[in-house]
């Protein structure tokens, strides 16, 4: 660094800071202005550079180089076509002061761009990030790891013993948690990892945790590990009258997924935390609301979605699984999940 012209430490902050941002980020994160009355937050560099902290990860609005580099990565391995031209963006990117502060800004012409590109981001997490399939296997190679934790020995620092869950305190342990992890136990003979590595041979043999069902929450809950282990329950308990097949159905055999998609601000529109200019005054910048862009724009920017998965896959028990699926939606207010009316036509 020193090589290259960077002052230190003030350059070591300042990268850090374009990464994670300063360490009280409560009104950027919620893509609020800052207030004149209160201090400059950021430490690498003064006020007057503040743009430069919406150049990597930008908390003001989300609209970012990181955003940016992975849509083009990952559209394109993905096949998902990508419509946002980064280009037109930098082509008529420039610096505009706004309430005191120097902003990133654009042209007025470019907002239908940007709205393509959450529109990009959330078909991806539609599609991939949050794919259901995705979803159970990280979940079921997290069983398999914490089953595993307490027999596996990783080796740090000064020959000091680490598990899994520990490594992440030391360096030289932590860069040894590699893919090796999983082989290193889809291999092992141990007894006492028959558990952990019965879960990854059925990963490696596609024999996964079947998706129930998918549900919605009319308002946003906040849900904890423990609420989610609490609706597991009333699932397996959310038997309909009517049903004589006598499947019985425990807590253990039910995980429950909270999905929360947005545009990246919850139910607030990023958008609205950009600024344009125009043609005739490139100096002076100003808000595009919704309405001016489009009617066929989205009305609201957040949703939540409940899946529920049954660890039981045989036939029988999985058709046991939806009606009460089905039944615990109705119990709870959620929306009925779309294959509802020919799984339980007498649930309304």
């Amino acid at each position: 660094m020193k090589e290259h012209g960077l002052v230190l430490p003030d350059d070591l902050v300042f990268i850090k800071e374009q990464i994670a941002g300063p360490q009280n980020t409560v009104l950027l994160s919620q893509g609020v202005n800052q207030p004149a009355s209160e201090p400059w937050p950021y430490k690498g560099r003064s006020q007057r550079k503040s743009f430069l902290y919406e150049i990597v990860a930008n908390k003001r609005n989300g609209i970012d180089v990181d955003k940016w580099d992975y849509l083009a990565r990952d559209c394109f391995h993905l096949g998902i076509q990508n419509n946002f031209d980064y280009r037109r963006f930098l082509k008529f990117a420039r610096v505009c002061e706004v309430d005191g502060k120097k902003q990133i800004c654009t042209r007025d012409k470019e907002v239908g761009n940007l709205y393509d590109m959450f529109h990009t981001r959330n078909c991806l997490h539609r599609r991939a990030y949050q794919h259901k399939v995705g979803n159970i296997i990280e979940t079921m190679i997290t069983e398999a790891f914490i089953k595993a934790n307490p027999h596996i020995q990783i080796q740090g620092s000064g020959g000091k013993m680490f598990t899994i869950s520990a490594a992440i305190d030391d360096m030289e342990a932590y860069t040894k948690l590699t893919d090796n992890m999983f082989e290193q136990i889809l291999y092992s003979s141990s007894s006492k990892l028959a558990e952990a590595r019965e879960i990854l041979q059925n990963i490696t043999c596609r024999r996964l945790y079947k998706c129930v069902g998918q549900t919605q929450t009319e308002v946003r809950v906040e849900v904890s590990q423990k609420k989610l282990l609490e609706w597991a329950g009333c699932v397996a308990r959310s038997r309909p009258r009517n049903d004589l097949k006598h499947v019985t159905l425990q807590p253990e055999d039910f995980v429950v997924h909270i999905i929360n998609m947005d545009w990246g601000m919850k139910e607030k529109n990023p958008i609205n935390n950009m600024r344009f200019y125009c043609k005739n005054d490139p100096t002076k910048a100003y808000q595009i609301s919704k309405d001016q862009v489009s009617k066929l724009l989205p009305e609201r920017f957040a949703e939540q979605l409940i899946r529920v998965y049954c660890k039981k896959t045989d036939e029988r028990t999985m058709e046991a699984a939806k009606k009460n699926f089905a039944q615990w939606c109705m119990d709870m207010n959620f929306s009925k999940p779309q294959d509802g009316d020919v799984i339980t036509p007498e649930v309304t």
